[in-house]
Formats: structure tokens, sequence, C-alpha cells
């Protein structure tokens, strides 16, 4: 078969490789042909996409599908359908992973199968031609009765049966410096994942349901292979550690950092993705400076300890100004994460949030507008409350404070978030610290991209 794997535009600022398709093509390259698109770096649009499908024929389509793409990645469906009838049309990720149902019912027949949660096996099947009803972690609408049928797959424990991603069909030297971090100390980098799954709770999250509570872990070597592949044969001279929990298992850490040390490589790294900061000590972090890491991110999401009891995040801003403190003693850099606008929080909550960033030892802070993710335990209460009338689904951004709590306007929290941003960026050591971190006019023209959108979308 030929197969086309697709990352639909949209309006996201972050340009950079999609390592689950690059899993998949690698997989079903073996026996299959396969195509890797990428919609915002490549600048597809429907236009462009008729003349892709037009000249390669394929017999599959599969697009990678957060909540925010599925009003476009329709509208692509549909256009496929009414012109390459013939051509199945599939659709994995986030959003049909923790809303099967109502993905199979908002596409209805612009589209044949969803995949849930992680596709490695699921797909190989499909593409293999396995009767459909022996595919564990598919979905679709029955003919017969009118409903969505679906399952979720099993997860599998041993990571490195999938190898590495088809790094010579991505070709991640080719991206812009546009990547999830924003900032980089050196170019080209490259993201990889070293675990899969997160024990923990947050109200805010869902990934427990595309990738599962447990944390499972590649072994070191793979990790080594992968890094000494990008290194030698695309040119990375900077990681990003996209992982949850890269550190949840302390000594699982400590051994991939040891080998990584050994090899005494010329690179960067970072964790753009953020890490829990109560995994870290002493040692693994003195280890995680000498290897090269430069920046840490961290999920903080609030200055409340009321707001941050009802998000379970298991902290306090007591334990926040410790752990941050220990970072900043290695000369590590640190951006932090906030969330503005959480279910039942106040405005003058919002502003303690504010304030509590200012107080920490950040050289960068972003301030996302709450997201109720489907799948989520706060999505499942405000469904329960009957409050997900109040949510913009057509604009579900972080920027876009596409839901707000009872007694705050859209406009309040739009300038509550614009507030937080000039009050942490406009102090003259940091502004000036992060004018110092551009790295070239392509790298300023991206941030400015990002400036537009987080301020005035």
């Amino acid at each position: 078969m030929k197969i086309i794997l697709a990352k639909p535009d949209n309006i996201s600022d972050h340009i950079q490789p999609s390592i689950g398709l690059g899993i998949l093509a690698n997989i079903l390259r073996k026996n299959h042909q396969v195509i890797l698109l990428d919609f915002l770096k490549e600048k597809i649009n429907k236009k462009k996409l008729y003349k892709i499908l037009k000249n390669e024929e394929p017999d599959v389509i599969g697009f990678q599908c957060y909540t925010f793409d599925i009003f476009k990645v329709r509208e692509y469906a549909q256009m496929i359908r009414e012109h390459f009838p013939n051509i199945k049309i599939i659709l994995g990720g986030p959003h049909p992973s923790t809303l099967p149902e109502e993905t199979i019912l908002f596409f209805k027949d612009s589209i044949d199968y969803i995949f849930l949660s992680e596709a490695e096996y699921s797909l190989k099947k499909f593409c293999d031609g396995a009767p459909i009803e022996e595919i564990k972690g598919i979905g679709y609408l029955d003919k017969k009765t009118n409903k969505p049928v679906y399952s979720y797959p099993e997860f599998e424990n041993d990571l490195d049966k999938f190898g590495m991603p088809a790094w010579d069909m991505i070709k991640p030297e080719t991206y812009p410096p546009a990547q999830h971090g924003a900032f980089y100390k050196n170019f080209p980098i490259a993201p990889i994942i070293l675990t899969r799954g997160c024990p923990f709770r947050c109200t805010f999250c869902a990934g427990n349901l595309i990738m599962g509570r447990k944390i499972r872990k590649r072994s070191p070597d793979s990790i080594i292979e992968e890094i000494l592949y990008l290194y030698k044969n695309h040119n990375i001279r900077e990681f990003h550690f996209i992982d949850d929990n890269f550190t949840q298992d302390r000594q699982f850490a400590i051994e991939v950092l040891k080998k990584l040390k050994a090899l005494n490589l010329n690179i960067s790294w970072a964790t753009p993705n953020g890490i829990r900061m109560d995994t870290l000590n002493d040692e693994l972090l003195q280890l995680m400076k000498d290897t090269g890491l430069y920046l840490i991110s961290l999920g903080i999401e609030s200055g409340s300890n009321r707001i941050l009891k009802i998000m379970k995040k298991s902290n306090t801003t007591e334990k926040i100004l410790k752990y941050t403190n220990l970072i900043n003693k290695y000369k590590i850099d640190m951006a932090g994460f906030f969330i503005l606008g959480f279910p039942n929080e106040t405005i003058e909550e919002i502003k303690q949030t504010i304030k509590f960033s200012l107080q920490l030892p950040l050289i960068r802070a972003n301030y996302f507008t709450f997201l109720p993710f489907p799948g989520s335990e706060a999505y499942n209460e405000l469904l329960a409350q009957g409050k997900l009338h109040k949510v913009d689904w057509q604009n579900f951004l972080f920027m876009n404070a596409a839901y707000t709590p009872d007694g705050i306007t859209r406009k309040q929290l739009k300038n509550l978030q614009r507030r937080a941003f000039i009050s942490f960026y406009f102090r003259p050591k940091i502004l000036l610290k992060n004018i110092l971190e551009i790295r070239s006019l392509t790298h300023f023209k991206y941030l400015l991209i990002r400036f537009y959108h987080w301020f005035f979308y």
C-alpha cells in the first residue's frame, strides 16, 4: 500500500518533527510505501494537498489530530472524500484517543477509521490487511446500527520493539528554529522521547488515556544509539527531551546521562515539555549540567495553594520555591508553565499566580489560559456541571481564552494574561537576557510570530 501520514497545519508556532508519525512510518515502511507530510513546515494547504494526492494516488491518508485540529482536519477529509473517494481516511492522536465516540460522530462519513492511543500495532495490522474485528485500538461508525464502535489497545512495555523514528524521512536538520521551547542554544535540533506514561493525576491532563499511567522506559543503550545516529547522520547538536517524566525513575535518568557523558559529545539539551521538580536532587542535577543541560521547564501552574490542591499537583508554593532554588544553585536556566483561568479560580488568585511567578528564579514564563482537555478530570467535571457550552471549540488554543471560569470574562482573562507576560518579560534583566538568547534573524522572526499570537490573537 501507499500510505501518507500527515501532521496538519494550525496556528501553532511550534514547527518540529512528529516523533509519533516518525515511529509509525518506520514500522510501516517495512511492508509499505510511506510518505510523511508536515503541513506547517511544508506550507501545505488544501490546494497543495489536492495536488499531492492527485500525483501520489495513496491508498491511505492518516492525520495526527489534536483537539484544536478537528475543524481543519474535517475540511481536509471532506475534500478528500469528495475528490478521492477510494482513499481510506484515518485519524489518530490525542483527540480520537480521549473522545473516540464523539470523534467518530463529529467526522461522520468524512473518515473511515480512528486509531486510539498507541497505534504502532493496530495501524500495522490495518495496513497489512487484518480483519477490522481482530484489531484492538480501532474505531469506526457501524453502518448497520449507525453507532460508534471502538476499543483501546494494550500498551507495549518494551518500547525498544518500536525502534527509532524514520529520521531519514523526517530530516530534522531541515526544520526551522521554531521548536517547542522557542529558544535554543545550538542548532540543528531534534526532539526525542525516552519514556511513555504518567502515574500522576493532574486534573487538567488526559495523558493517561493516550499513553497510560505506567511509566515505560526505553533501554539506555537504544537512547544512546539514537542520539549518536542523529549526531553523526543529521548533524544534530541539540536534543529536546520531550517526555512527561524523564526523571521520575531517578536511577534510569542517571544511567542514561552517565552513558551520554561518556560519549563526550559537543551537544546541548533541554526539557521543554517539563519535568517534575520533586524528582531532582544534587547528584542528578550535577550530571544533567555536566552532559549539556541548559534549560529545565517546570509545570508550576499556579501561585495559589488552593488551586494547586484542586489541580492535584501534589505541590505547594513552598516546595516550588525550594526546588527552583535548588536548580538555580547549579546555574541551569528555568522556564515556568502557568495556567490562568482554572475552573473556580478568582481574579485575585490569578494575580497571585502572576506575583508568585515574578518571585521565582525563572528566565522565561509561559502563561496558558486553561483548556478543558477532553478526557481530563476537569473536562469531565465541566461536562457533569453542564458548562462545556462555554468552551470555544473553534479556537481551542492556549492563547485564546477558549474557556473562562464563572465571574471572569474572556476580555478580563486575556488582559490578565497580557499583564502577566508584560510583568515578567519587561523587567530589564530578564528582557536583556532573553534578547541575548536570540540566535539569528530567522530565529527573531519566529519569536515575533509567537509574540503576535500570544498578545493579539
